[in-house]
Formats: structure tokens, C-alpha cells, sequence
């Protein structure tokens, strides 16, 4: 094959059959584009989520701090448990409503690559 067919294949990633080509389709600018906006999307939220979730069992087991009455005979570590339920309430409609953008990216890339 010459160049031209190989550019040809990697611009249109469809087989003959009209079914998408997976691995072509990867490699597109507009994929790889979309991924690292994902990528760049999900990582604070996840380094947030561990963090806040790890610090449950560091703060309970090796110190004293969350052990103090915070409402009645709730101790901070019940508040803190019941944040962590509200934490992920908050995380989860952040992702509902960016998951919505990503969706209509990807049925963009979709439309702009796949034969109707």
C-alpha cells in the first residue's frame, strides 16, 4: 500500500463492511482529545474522593480528634461519616451533568465517523 491509502484508512476508521474500526477510531485526534478531557475532568475528583474517604480511618484509628460530642451524643466521627454520604450525592450529579457533555462528544465523534 502507499501513503495515500494508509492515510485514506486512518482518516475514514469504517471496514468495508460499513462497521466501525475500533482501532482506527482510537487513534483520531478527536479520541484522544476526548479522552485526555476526561481524564483531565475525573482526576481531581477522584484524588479528592480517596482522599476524604482514607482520612476516615487515619483520623479514627491513630488519633483522638473526631471523638469529641459534635450534636448530642453524635461524636464528629458520625458527622464526618454522614459528609462522606453527602459527598458522594454532590459527586455523583457533578458526573451526571459532565457525563452529559461527554455523551454529546462522543456522539459527534460517532456522527463524523461512522457512514449513515
Amino acid at each position: 500500500m502507499n501513503k495515500a491509502d494508509n492515510a485514506a484508512k486512518r482518516k475514514n476508521p469504517l471496514r468495508t463492511d460499513g462497521q466501525l474500526d475500533y482501532e482506527r477510531l482510537i487513534e483520531t485526534d478527536e479520541f484522544k482529545h476526548l479522552v485526555k478531557k476526561k481524564k483531565h475532568f475525573f482526576r481531581p475528583y477522584v484524588i479528592a474522593f480517596f482522599a476524604i474517604y482514607l482520612m476516615l480511618p487515619i483520623l479514627t484509628g491513630y488519633t483522638s480528634i473526631l471523638e469529641a460530642r459534635a450534636i448530642g451524643w453524635m461524636t464528629w466521627t458520625w458527622v464526618y461519616a454522614f459528609g462522606m454520604f453527602v459527598m458522594v450525592w454532590v459527586l455523583t450529579q457533578i458526573y451526571v451533568k459532565k457525563a452529559r457533555e461527554f455523551d454529546k462528544d462522543v456522539e459527534h465523534l460517532l456522527g463524523k465517523h461512522v457512514r449513515k
